[in-house]
């Protein structure tokens, strides 16, 4: 299983950057979680939009989705359009983002599968175990298992031990840490700090951790210190174009 970091910035991305966008590979197949403000032009760093396989989105937030509009339109604004995409979304995540063109334009290039968090899903080699995790609208953390590895996201999430029990014994844990120690008054239960992350990682003994969503601005050393302060494993912050092969 490879992982490649195609943006990891919150609210909205830096120079340079983008908003969450990870490909995740395995046997071939090329699986895209969630695609923020700039994780297209990123994707297409490393791939062509017709090897785009599946797409899972965590939340329908626009730093975690706007970008499926323009890989949609690259896929189906051309002469040889390749078969409709898969996209795996709570209900109702992306009606935004898939009303931004005119009815019926995008129809072609995607099927759409709304799951209910808490199922379980097969997306090509990937088994795909779901969770609600608490944020300002649904979000569906997600635990994608491949031959015996496996990588947790949390999308976007307050503390819970949904997350500790979704990340439990993972190789990687790639989670939501938008502030270093304090989350303000308005976003507690809803985000997550880097110090309560590796507090979580540890108790729920993952292989590695990688922080991502920091909010734009932050300190990657002073995010990656607050975690160390209670896990002890490898930790890094996701930028674009990590890359890390845990097979």
């Amino acid at each position: 299983m490879r992982l490649t970091v195609l943006g990891g910035c919150g609210a909205w991305p830096e120079a340079g950057q983008a908003c969450s966008g990870y490909l995740v590979e395995h046997d071939g197949f090329r699986l895209l979680v969630d695609v923020g403000y700039a994780a297209f032009p990123r994707l297409l760093q490393h791939i062509t939009v017709d090897q785009v396989d599946a797409v899972f989105i965590s939340h329908g937030h626009p730093d975690h989705c706007a970008d499926l509009n323009p890989l949609l339109r690259a896929r189906t604004l051309r002469d040889d359009p390749p078969p409709p995409l898969p996209v795996y979304a709570l209900p109702g995540a992306l009606d935004a983002v898939l009303a931004l063109d005119r009815p019926g334009m995008l129809d072609a290039a995607y099927v759409l599968h709304e799951f209910t968090a808490g199922s379980g899903l097969d997306i090509g080699p990937f088994r795909a175990e779901t969770r609600l995790l608490p944020h300002w609208v649904p979000n569906a953390g997600v635990r994608l298992t491949a031959d015996g590895r496996t990588l947790t996201y949390t999308g976007d999430t307050g503390p819970s031990p949904d997350v500790v029990e979704l990340a439990r014994g993972a190789d990687l844990l790639l989670a939501e840490a938008t502030h270093v120690d304090q989350v303000p008054d308005d976003s507690v239960g809803c985000l997550s700090s880097a110090r309560q992350v590796g507090r979580q990682a540890a108790e729920a003994g993952v292989g590695q951790l990688i922080l991502t969503h920091l909010w734009p601005g932050t300190d990657p050393s002073a995010a990656r210190a607050a975690a160390a302060d209670g896990y002890p494993g490898q930790i890094d912050v996701a930028t674009a174009d990590l890359s890390l092969d845990f097979s």
